[in-house]
């Protein structure tokens, strides 16, 4: 009995690391129960970058450099329709990082990267107001989801994430891979290590052949693109997940999801202000 808890808690221990509120204390609240979405309706503590600014994590960007595409012309942005409460802080509200860059730089875009992973229950509740909170973005916004890449699950999850946007299913399972984890319990996430199989057989649902996801999987882009993704986490100095990050320039901290919401509108409307000069 006591050999299975330790090798139980030892298959958690990369979770417990990487999804860790922002005070850097473990988010050990329980995923949603079943029928409700995957994100809890109180407020909970607030997510990402959990060690400060020195502390490293892995990930990096995900995706191919968006071609440059120039902000709609002729669709007027709400500089200030967005923003909530005080000016964020540096060092407070946000950390600067140094030698930031976007993931996908797009011309005439200003970046929000949201790194995630699957498996972490405090990105489960995070989803049903990041997912809204995105389709609201003015049109030169570029908002690019970064799967966190920390070891074990993660990685096989991360590479799930580019293989599904590969072969053009990702958005419609997005939300769907969360509830499958952490409400349904359709596949084990945290509690135990999914294999290749088992996550593409859920692909497979969405009329993807198992098979070819898997094989997608280990494809040489994918590996590319998890590869960047570790980088743009390192170089973004991320210490737990969700995180958010603006124009490659800002990590933001926060109180509470929806206080890294509010500090991402005011950081995004001062990197509208600053390109603007």
């Amino acid at each position: 009995m006591k050999i299975r808890f330790v090798l139980a808690l030892t298959a958690l221990l990369p979770l417990m690391v990487a999804c860790k509120a922002q005070d850097g204390s473990t988010d050990a609240m329980a995923p949603a129960a079943a029928g409700q979405p995957a994100a809890a309706t109180e407020a909970a503590p607030a997510p990402a970058a959990a060690e400060g600014e020195n502390a490293a994590a892995p990930q990096a960007p995900a995706g191919d450099e968006a071609a440059a595409e120039p902000a709609a012309a002729n669709t007027p942005v709400p500089a200030q329709a967005r923003l909530v409460g005080p000016e964020p802080v540096a060092g407070t509200d946000y950390v600067v990082i140094e030698g930031g860059q976007p993931i996908q730089p797009a011309t005439g875009k200003i970046e929000v990267a949201e790194v995630f992973g699957y498996v972490c229950p405090a990105c489960a509740r995070f989803q049903p107001l990041i997912g809204p909170w995105k389709a609201g973005l003015p049109s030169d916004v570029n908002f690019v989801y970064v799967p966190a890449m920390f070891g074990s699950m993660w990685d096989d999850y991360g590479r799930a994430f580019y293989a599904a946007e590969a072969l053009g299913v990702q958005e419609k399972t997005h939300d769907a891979l969360y509830s499958a984890i952490h409400i349904e319990h359709t596949l084990k996430g945290e509690l135990g290590r999914d294999s290749v199989e088992d996550i593409a057989n859920f692909y497979g649902k969405y009329g993807v052949n198992p098979k070819t996801f898997a094989d997608t999987m280990g494809s040489f882009s994918v590996v590319a693109k998890t590869n960047r993704a570790k980088q743009f986490a390192q170089r973004s100095k991320i210490g737990g997940t969700p995180s958010l990050i603006v124009a490659g320039k800002y990590l933001v901290k926060g109180k509470g999801y929806e206080d890294m919401l509010r500090i991402a509108d005011h950081l995004i409307a001062r990197e509208r202000a600053a390109n603007a000069k």
